[in-house]
């Protein structure tokens, strides 16, 4: 079983930054390939990034050159490096933690790019 909290979130002007954290519990952390996924009103859920267990990362074509995914697999944790921030970007942004057939979600945290 993992747990995964994700925290960071905030409003933030066009062209600013943020930095989003996931913080996972249980065990087999670094096994995971753990992602990055948002939802904006009355859109569906879409990937954002990814890394592997093998830090291989992945990007949407729309953040890519602007967002950066890592992990810190002593601390269990996942974090999105957010710049040149968008109005299109605002979004509840969820964690996902998957290794096989086990797949968990984060609860979201609200980015909001307004001036």
């Amino acid at each position: 079983q993992m747990q995964l909290v994700e925290s960071g979130g905030g409003l933030v002007q066009p062209g600013g930054s943020l930095r989003l954290s996931c913080a996972a519990s249980g065990s087999m952390f670094s096994l995971f390939t753990m992602g990055w996924y948002r939802q904006a009103p009355g859109k569906q859920r879409e990937w954002v990034a990814s890394i592997a267990l093998n830090s291989i990362t992945n990007y949407a074509d729309s953040v890519k050159g602007r967002f950066t995914i890592s992990r810190d697999n002593a601390k269990k944790m996942v974090y999105l490096q957010m710049n040149t921030l968008k109005p299109e970007d605002t979004a509840v942004y969820y964690c996902r933690g998957s290794l096989s057939d086990l797949d968990y979600w984060g609860q979201g945290t609200q980015v909001t790019v307004s001036s």
